[in-house]
């Protein structure tokens, strides 16, 4: 074993270093495991892109990545031209620099901090295992999407070994041929199509760089030490079942949130750790404090989804159409190619015919805008943060699922779980408008959408007993493997 590799010393605290993929959805459950792993005695280093170190000191300043006693912060490079736009970056570039160019900055980095007991790394991030490896400590993977995602991307080996995929000409992306029902995939809901796979499948190359990254990233995991998941097992059993018999350590540690709650002191020095990559508009939480109880529909598409100004037209004479209140996130950046403000992004007029009754802002406290109980409804972009958080706040969905494996949570949502309704690809007003009040009425579908919700919720509840429990057995049996230090810290 290394001199990193090193067990600490009596009463030294055990060294987590924490590797998120560098995007929004993936650096913040990150963060929030981070910061329960330092509430349970670690001392964590928790290592960003120099490129998303930049974006965080820009929108909360530079304590923001000031750390702690006990929580520092560590940057490494990600082999993309340097850039300062407040931007995610392209999907399929930062794929291919991260599994690229990160593993030896990565593996210079643990070399150079010492005695380090484990590593949590994204799922995306498999690269870390070999080098947890050469130190001789353990890697625990953390996937930040649903169980029924990992299996979806996991199927993509069926579907290549039966001719389904890559698609053999792009006219089976329009002509009725991803309607195909796919009952037989193992792990998976009766009710899918080939649609509601993770869209990358959706290429005619068989060496597509978001294809076959993800197919090598799911499938490393095996060599972990163990896979985490920001889930429980009440919410999608047959998946995490099928996760389990092909890897033999799998935790369920959520809703992440509420366990975060339960160990991490409030009001505490870690409060000050904030990861979002875009400033927070206060004025969100204040505004929802004047609306009547669940009166308001709240509109985010998260960090990444991207539309043309024309669906962005759509979206806005929807909301203006369907009569009721609504807080809506317009990011920058979320009409393609462009960098315009929120105002500007919105049709002529909508302001006008919306006038308060609306508010428009470019980010927000997701969390406590979803626990809000303003809050009726939530279109979605149905990543799996955005979708946890909404059933832990018992609050039904419309789905506008952009890419990935938000078309597989889209489809569980409406399918499985009964708390969402679908808003089509193809988004028109008139829809948008229509599915919006049906679901914001007390009867019929939204009375069913609001009751399953509501039931959700207290499975989210119940689970966090046993997601505690995981988290000490994570930690014992995983984390602290290579320590002396493993049942007095899982307990703490």
């Amino acid at each position: 074993m290394s001199a990193a590799a090193t067990p600490p010393a009596t009463g030294e605290k055990p060294h987590a270093v924490c590797l998120p993929f560098p995007a929004q959805g993936h650096i913040t459950p990150m963060l929030k495991l981070a910061k329960v792993l330092h509430a349970r005695g670690f001392h964590v280093t928790f290592v960003n892109t120099e490129y998303n170190r930049r974006r965080l000191v820009r929108s909360q300043g530079a304590a923001a990545v000031a750390g702690l006693p006990g929580f520092r912060f560590a940057t490494i490079p990600d082999g993309l031209p340097t850039s300062d736009a407040d931007a995610t970056q392209d999907p399929a570039a930062i794929s291919h620099a991260t599994m690229h160019h990160c593993p030896p900055h990565f593996r210079a980095l643990l070399a150079g901090l010492g005695a380090v007991a484990c590593v949590v790394a994204d799922n995306l991030m498999s690269f870390s295992v070999d080098a947890a490896r050469e130190l001789g400590v353990p890697c625990a993977l953390f996937w930040t999407a649903s169980a029924c995602g990992y299996m979806g991307y996991r199927n993509f080996r069926l579907l290549i070994d039966r001719g389904i995929i890559p698609l053999k000409d792009e006219d089976q992306l329009t002509n009725g041929f991803l309607d195909m029902p796919v009952d037989w995939a193992p792990g998976m809901s009766k009710h899918m199509r080939l649609k509601d796979f993770p869209s990358f499948l959706r290429t005619t190359d068989p060496n597509d760089v978001l294809l076959t990254f993800q197919l090598h990233e799911v499938e490393r995991s095996e060599s972990a030490a163990a896979v985490i998941l920001n889930s429980f097992d009440e919410l999608e059993r047959p998946a995490l079942d099928a996760m389990r018999a092909i890897i033999p350590a799998v935790y369920t540690i959520g809703p992440l949130a509420s366990v975060a709650e339960q160990v991490v002191p409030a009001g505490g020095p870690l409060d000050a750790i904030i990861c979002s990559l875009w400033r927070e508009d206060p004025a969100c939480l204040a505004w929802l404090d004047g609306r009547e109880p669940r009166s308001v529909v709240y509109v985010n598409y998260g960090s990444v989804t991207v539309m043309s100004g024309e669906e962005l037209a759509e979206f806005a004479w929807g909301l203006a159409g369907s009569g009721h209140d609504f807080l809506w996130v317009v990011r920058p950046d979320v009409v393609r190619g462009g960098t315009a403000s929120a105002e500007a992004a919105l049709p002529p007029g909508f302001a006008e015919a919306t006038r308060g009754r609306g508010l428009l802002a470019s980010w927000c406290d997701q969390e406590a805008v979803l626990r809000h109980e303003a809050v009726g409804l939530f279109l979605t972009h149905s990543g799996w943060n955005s979708t946890v958080e909404s059933l832990a706040a018992g609050v039904p969905m419309l789905c506008w699922p952009f890419f990935a494996e938000q078309q597989t949570n889209c489809r569980y949502k409406c399918a499985e779980w009964g708390v969402a309704a679908e808003v089509g690809g193809d988004v028109r007003r008139e829809a948008v408008g229509a599915r919006i009040r049906e679901a914001m009425r007390g009867d019929g579908k939204g009375r069913e959408m609001a009751h399953r919700a509501a039931g959700w919720k207290e499975a989210a509840a119940r689970a966090t007993v046993e997601s505690l429990a995981n988290l000490g057995s994570l930690i014992d049996d995983v984390l602290l493997s290579g320590t002396s230090r493993r049942r007095t810290l899982s307990l703490s």
